[in-house]
């Protein structure tokens, strides 16, 4: 009886621990990535070559075109593009690290269309980061004061983001008022570091918030029914549990 009830607690250890049930579960890189920092950090090594490679570059940003044409519209293709092929390593820099801070403001701007589905707002909020992470070595090298000080401004905005939790348990209210803040500080620290008259992209689609809302997984503690097969292993537990001692009790 005892062995049991060591075997049922431990299983019920393990599949509660296999679950997100707070912020701190949670971490900005693994598993989301951003497409387009990828692109960038890749582009970036092409053109520190001697001579820059353009050709690959340009190779590397095709992959990312046509999410940029669709949510920052043609320009920033045409712009850098027109770059690569006049062979202005410097000026194609330029407008790339731009388009990472437009890229930011687009991910936490959709934050604010999405900002009670926790799921949702977790996720953009990561790419967002993670666009960030490739602009971080940047920032570093110019002012390490400032890029700990954008870093912290993510992390306070991930932490108003609250927790559903489950059942109540581990839950905290979103604050929306602190995620303002937090987003209002990282667009004036980015903009003034890379000379931007404004984050404006322009009309953000609907696209990525119908998708993200459409691609929840079994991480989406906000949902209960995904929390079905917990609860089923549990009834099933105690169950087994109560059985026993009556068994035992009635010989």
């Amino acid at each position: 009886m005892k062995k049991l009830l060591i075997y049922c607690f431990l299983l019920l250890f393990v599949l509660t621990h296999s679950f997100p049930l707070s912020a701190k579960a949670y971490t900005y890189g693994d598993p989301n990535e951003e497409a387009l920092a990828e692109a960038y950090k890749k582009m970036l090594i092409e053109l520190d070559k001697n001579p820059s490679d353009f050709a690959k570059a340009e190779k590397h940003y095709t992959t990312v075109k046509e999410e940029i044409d669709m949510h920052m519209g043609p320009e920033p293709t045409k712009a850098i593009l027109q770059d690569l092929e006049n062979k202005d390593k410097e000026q194609a820099i330029n407008n790339l690290d731009q388009l990472l801070v437009l890229n930011i403001a687009r991910r936490m701007e959709n934050i604010d269309k999405n900002f009670s589905e926790y799921e949702t707002s977790k996720r953009l909020l990561a790419k967002g980061f993670a666009t960030y992470e490739a602009l971080s070595p940047k920032i570093e090298a110019r002012n390490p004061e400032l890029d700990k000080e954008i870093k912290s401004e993510f992390d306070k905005a991930l932490n108003s983001l609250g927790n559903p939790g489950l059942f109540g348990v581990g839950q905290k209210e979103a604050d929306k008022k602190a995620f303002d803040a937090s987003k209002d500080n990282i667009f004036s620290f980015l903009q003034k570091e890379f000379n931007l008259k404004s984050l404006k992209v322009g009309h953000f689609t609907e696209v990525e918030k119908n998708t993200s809302s459409q691609k929840k997984d079994w991480t989406d503690v906000s949902n209960l029914r995904n929390w079905l097969p917990l609860v089923i292993i549990v009834v099933i537990i105690v169950g087994v549990v109560i059985y026993t001692i009556r068994k035992k009790n009635k010989s």
